[in-house]
């Protein structure tokens, strides 16, 4: 017998509800109520969606007093005990409410939202006449059509004569996807009957019925019976009226994998792959919660060694979670992840259907598969005894979770490593400074794999073109001599090629050539990108698209130009310097739609386009074995970002899209332009050299401040007004000036890199410290002030724990 009372965390993102409330458990579902179910329950005026956290016997409040939980919404609880203390972690540890975290665990199928109804509670003809004609045929109807009709006050009116009540519905999002199959009857005596009583004109009918007495009690799919037996629908609709067979509805999956994939074996290890493995397995089999960092060249087998890692895991009858940092990884790595291991594999992305993302979590979460590949949310994956967890390009940015709750999955992925007692293997070509330098203490343990593992397979050869000797020569192109060449001789040679360009669009921006205006967008303080496909400008922030002006807004003269280089501007080159070029295109514009990833991966690798030309989605994993060479357009794009973090995230770049070429048996060349070839970012990712490169920027760090030397917190406020934002951003750093030590540094407050987003103007101040035991009950104070007193002002407060940029 369960206990009598649920702990309830409420849907109602507030902070005086960011607590669990108790409700009393009917009788009828005391059986039934677990902690980590979902329920529907009374709060305040109308029913909400909860979650149950804990069951007791006893309660601090009146039992008479206590409500009663509406509803059960699943049989089985959605939340592991694993989940429920996980979330109590992350609700501290990035000072967020607990509900966000819960939903953030689960697939939005499961997330609720509220529909209003209006419920009749007398009869119809006691209502106004204007009011009777809505509820003639039923006694509930959706609140939405008074709003529609504008009869609002007719309505407020019948409910303070409690005529009316308001009923909020708690509504379900996803459904479990169901297909219609026959069944046939499980008495062969009766198919014999019905055959018997068949015309012998009939002569379908009777072969179909004779043939269901050869499967009596099984089911099948419609379609497959009147193929099998070259029948119409007609004749097996009058067999199951005459009692044959039913139909019944059955659920089913919603299949995410659209094509088959061949089943292939273990490759042969290196010895540096077979060091690294050992060391792998050993955590595993010691139960050992062992953080590793596995730092290997482009090419130089990762993924085989997560690969057999998961074999020995699933062989101990445990299940392993991967995490790939982008949609356009999870394809390749999906589909090498199902040649091994089958239908025991599911995928979650943010590219699959609502429906979709459900199916692959309930397989996760009842128990059907054994490996999940999925982003940054799929670490959240339901299993309840894992055996490993493996980051892949554990360096990238996307890891870190940019809204609430603002938690990273590496942090996550250690946390449940620890839960299970298993390891985690954080892999890169690239590690961040922070891991690597974990690695260099000792909490982590540092795997080495310095050659690629395809023998005669060596690191492309890298050539950096100084665009500004192009320049002096007379090339106003976007491509140096050198580029063109080298994808002339590739087309030549029937080989395939990546350009690499970190923008999309058309072109980066438009300018008046007379008085130098930018066109912004009128929400944000960003320059708005031209889109030829359809001749308009867009914002890329918050969506706002205008039509390219004419003449300029602030001078009024026609010397509108386009300035800088995107994706489809390139295109149009190509088109002009190579016109038997086949060439296709991914970025966020041209993978919008579903699967598109997909279709452009299997395009290019079945040979049907000689160039690739991309943004930061074919800068990793990919690997194909007819390229040789890579083309960095514009090296010096992400150089110049206002982040401490710019050198080592151009240095990332530049390594992991060298790495696309020549990576099997063709020796592969890279071409990279710049217009600061000098910087040690570019000339050190040009060989690879990881750990000269990290020394240095070790150096940069330590000089001003930035981790690993230093953690970082970033507080935003923002408001519509800017003296709003100013003043209150002020408030908060006088705040945290008076209760924090001295050893923590205040910077700011200052406008943001982006001053005004969405119409908000925004400030932010950044905090710097090593120590701070204060920190976070500081934080959680300045959230309780903003939260009782500034929100009201229609100040908005982030506080962001670790931030990815700032």
């Amino acid at each position: 017998m369960n206990g009598s009372i649920a702990e309830v965390i409420v849907d109602v993102a507030a902070y005086p509800v960011d607590r669990p409330f108790d409700y009393l458990i009917p009788e009828e579902m005391r059986d039934l109520i677990e902690s980590g179910s979902r329920v529907k329950v009374p709060f305040g005026p109308r029913n909400v969606l909860g979650f149950v956290v804990s069951i007791k016997n006893e309660t601090d409040f009146a039992i008479e007093k206590m409500k009663p939980i509406a509803k059960l919404l699943d049989i089985e609880p959605v939340l592991t005990s694993e989940m429920l203390t996980l979330s109590k972690w992350l609700k501290h540890d990035t000072i967020c409410y607990e509900i966000d975290v819960l939903q953030a665990m689960l697939p939005s199928a499961l997330r609720a939202k509220y529909e209003k109804f209006a419920v009749l509670q007398v009869n119809v003809e006691q209502l106004s006449f204007l009011l009777q004609p809505y509820f003639k045929q039923t006694k509930k109807v959706n609140y939405n059509v008074f709003e529609k009709d504008q009869l609002l006050h007719e309505l407020k009116i019948a409910i303070k004569q409690k005529q009316i009540v308001i009923e909020n519905v708690v509504k379900q999002k996803g459904t479990i996807k169901e297909v219609r199959k026959v069944k046939i009857i499980d008495s062969i005596t009766e198919l014999h009957t019905i055959y018997e009583s068949i015309s012998n004109r009939a002569k379908k009918q009777k072969e179909l019925v004779e043939w269901m007495m050869e499967h009596v009690g099984q089911i099948f799919n419609p379609k497959d019976i009147l193929e099998k037996l070259n029948c119409s629908d007609p004749v097996l609709h009058s067999v199951i009226e005459q009692g044959a067979a039913e139909f019944i509805q059955e659920e089913v999956y919603r299949e995410v994998f659209t094509k088959d994939v061949k089943k292939t074996g273990f490759l042969d290890l290196t010895d540096e792959q077979s060091i690294a493995l050992e060391q792998i397995i050993h955590a595993m089999e010691q139960q050992a919660s062992e953080t590793f960092l596995l730092h290997g060249i482009t090419g130089s087998g990762k993924t085989e060694i997560y690969l057999q890692a998961i074999e020995h895991c699933l062989n101990d009858g445990k299940e392993a979670i991967v995490l790939v940092p982008e949609i356009s990884l999870t394809p390749q790595m999906t589909e090498r992840f199902r040649s091994r291991f089958g239908e025991l594999v599911a995928v979650m992305h943010s590219g699959l259907s609502v429906g979709e993302k459900y199916d692959e979590w309930r397989k996760i979460h009842e128990g059907k598969v054994k490996v999940v590949v999925g982003a940054r949310s799929a670490v959240f994956a339901p299993f309840e005894n894992v055996g490993i967890l493996i980051i892949d390009e554990e360096h990238e940015s996307t890891y870190k979770q940019e809204d609430t709750p603002r938690y990273h999955a590496r942090d996550v992925a250690i946390w449940r490593s620890k839960f299970h007692q298993c390891p985690v293997i954080l892999g890169s070509a690239t590690p961040s400074l922070e891991s690597f330098a974990r690695a260099k203490k000792k909490v982590y343990t540092l795997l080495t794999l310095k050659n690629r593992a395809v023998s005669h397979s060596l690191l492309p050869q890298v050539e950096i073109v100084d665009m500004r000797e192009e320049l002096k020569n007379g090339n106003r192109s976007m491509f140096s001599e050198k580029l063109v060449d080298a994808i002339r001789t590739r087309l030549d040679r029937k080989e395939q090629m990546v350009l690499f360009l970190n923008r999309r669009g058309y072109s980066s921006f438009v300018m008046c050539r007379d008085c130098g205006t930018v066109v912004q967008c009128e929400n944000c303080d960003i320059s708005l990108t031209y889109h030829r496909a359809n001749e308009k400008l867009k914002c890329h922030y918050c969506g706002f698209e205008q039509r390219v002006p004419t003449i300029c807004p602030e001078c009024q003269s026609d010397h509108i130009r386009y300035f800088g280089t995107g994706t489809q501007k390139v295109e149009e080159e190509i088109a002009k310097l190579f016109p038997e070029a086949r060439v296709l295109r991914m970025d966020v514009d041209t993978t919008k739609t579903k699967g598109s990833h997909e279709r452009i991966l299997e395009e290019f690798g079945k040979g049907h386009a000689d160039i690739l030309l991309g943004t930061q989605m074919i800068a990793k994993g990919l690997d194909f074995p007819n390229i040789t060479l890579v083309g960095v357009l514009s090296a010096d794009t992400s150089l110049h970002l206002p982040d401490f973090r710019s050198a080592e995230k151009t240095f990332q770049l530049l390594t992991q899209v060298s790495g696309r070429a020549g990576r099997h048996t063709l020796p592969g060349e890279v071409v990279i332009q710049s217009y600061t070839p000098e910087h040690y970012a570019i000339e050190l990712a040009k060989d690879q050299q990881y750990e000269p490169f990290y020394e240095r920027e070790m150096w940069t760090r330590h000089q001003a401040g930035y981790p690993p030397y230093y953690y970082l917190a970033l507080i935003q406020v923002s408001h519509e007004d800017v003296l709003m934002a100013s003043e209150y951003a002020g408030k908060a750093v006088d705040y945290l000036r008076s209760n924090l030590s001295f050893n923590v540094s205040i910077i700011g407050p200052t406008a943001s890199s982006i001053s005004r987003l969405q119409n908000r103007y925004r400030y932010q101040c950044l905090i710097k410290y090593k120590v701070e035991p204060n920190l976070i009950d500081t934080f959680i104070q300045l959230i309780k002030i903003y939260r009782s007193d500034w929100i009201k002002k229609g100040i908005q407060l982030t506080v962001d724990l670790n931030p990815s940029s700032i």
